[in-house]
């Protein structure tokens, strides 16, 4: 529960000012601008010696959080550089604080980078604990406060983290002169617009051209399968989630996950929210908006699949719930599944996985892959 309960406090909580600049840049017209689909929060702009890559800020609107400047490391400093976090690429030591950045990382054929990871007990890969226990990969401890000792001793060229909002910065990590990577592509608005900063993270590594192509498979994957469910018509309706001691965090209207939920044609109850983020709500709230959904789809953490009875033991009043009480009910169990190491740049696994649950006629995909019904 602990690593399902800090999961969806990165959907609520919001992120710290970055460059870490203030306003908006503008870039040199010179440029050359990589053309990106999705993404609203970055922008790549090729300059001669360099490449200027900046996030914007997801929680103030027409700010930066963070500007980067890579420079190739067997090329000289440019001159004339503007202010930015500079990063020499590709990055060959990293410390890395994220499950899912773990995973893309060794799909890029690059874990040998990692060298330093926060939160090792939330990571589910074999590799990255294999090289701990070889004390190739050092162990950092909590990532809201890692032993920055450590990451000292390992001498990382960078570490990447996710931002939060109003937490009050990254304490001692900031101190390290360490460039921080700052991953928020979890606040982007689709879920093609959250992958597609494998391409922002292929050139911090040197696999552009790999993050570029494994991406335009991920977007033809994905749009191929909303178009199946577009034509398939208007699927069931379906409840996310469930209660975290007395909150039920609902994903906004504008996440990736309740996008998600739209693209594959399901009727959400929360489509027409702005959040880009998580609801905080009681759930009376959620019982009076969405308790009779046809479906419940929701994630839990446990050494075991959870059964229906376990669900209303948790709380009696679930069987409130239509989807409850008519048996629709499909859990992902994140402690045995790949969900938050590969949903987040494969969205396309898991729009096939609710597809399948909203349109129970359509039969030509693939096994479910994180959701199962609960028995």
């Amino acid at each position: 529960m602990k690593h399902l309960a800090t999961w969806l406090l990165l959907s609520v909580v919001v992120t710290l000012t970055g460059c870490r600049g203030g306003n908006t840049v503008s870039h040199e017209e010179q440029g050359d601008t990589l053309q990106l689909k999705y993404s609203s929060l970055l922008t790549i702009v090729q300059q001669e010696g360099y490449t200027d890559v900046t996030v914007s800020n997801p929680w103030k609107p027409g700010k930066t959080l963070h500007r980067y400047l890579l420079v190739p490391k067997d090329a000289q400093m440019p001159d004339g550089l503007p202010d930015g976090t500079i990063i020499r690429t590709p990055i060959q030591r990293a410390a890395v604080f994220t499950t899912v950045h773990c995973s893309l990382l060794t799909q890029f054929g690059v874990g040998e980078s990692i060298v330093a990871v926060a939160d090792s007990k939330y990571i589910k890969i074999p590799y990255v604990h294999q090289q701990i226990q070889k004390g190739l990969i050092a162990d950092c401890g909590n990532g809201l406060n890692p032993v920055v000792e450590k990451i000292m001793d390992v001498k990382p060229d960078a570490i990447m983290l996710s931002p939060f909002e109003n937490s009050g910065g990254y304490g001692k990590v900031e101190e390290l002169d360490i460039p921080l990577i700052e991953c928020a592509e979890y606040m982007e608005t689709s879920p093609l617009a959250r992958a597609e900063w494998m391409r922002f993270y292929g050139l911090l590594y040197g696999r552009a051209e790999m993050a570029d192509s494994l991406f335009a498979v991920v977007d033809q994957r994905y749009t191929a399968l909303k178009q199946q469910a577009a034509k398939a018509g208007q699927g069931r309706s379906v409840l996310i989630d469930k209660l975290v001691g007395s909150v039920w965090y609902v994903p906004g209207g504008r996440s990736t996950i309740g996008q998600m939920v739209q693209d594959a044609g399901g009727q959400y109850y929360w489509a027409n929210d702005d959040h880009s983020g998580s609801l905080s709500l009681p759930f009376e709230s959620v019982l009076e908006h969405s308790g009779e959904a046809q479906v419940w789809l929701l994630r839990y953490s446990s050494d075991h699949a959870m059964t229906l009875s376990e669900l209303l033991g948790e709380q009696p009043y679930y069987n409130q719930l239509t989807a409850y009480r008519t048996g629709e009910v499909y859990g992902c169990n994140v402690e045995q599944s790949l969900f938050y190491e590969q949903s987040p740049f494969r969205p396309d696994y898991l729009l096939s996985d609710f597809i399948q649950i909203l349109h129970p006629d359509i039969t030509n995909l693939p096994p479910l892959r994180y959701y199962k019904k609960m028995q």
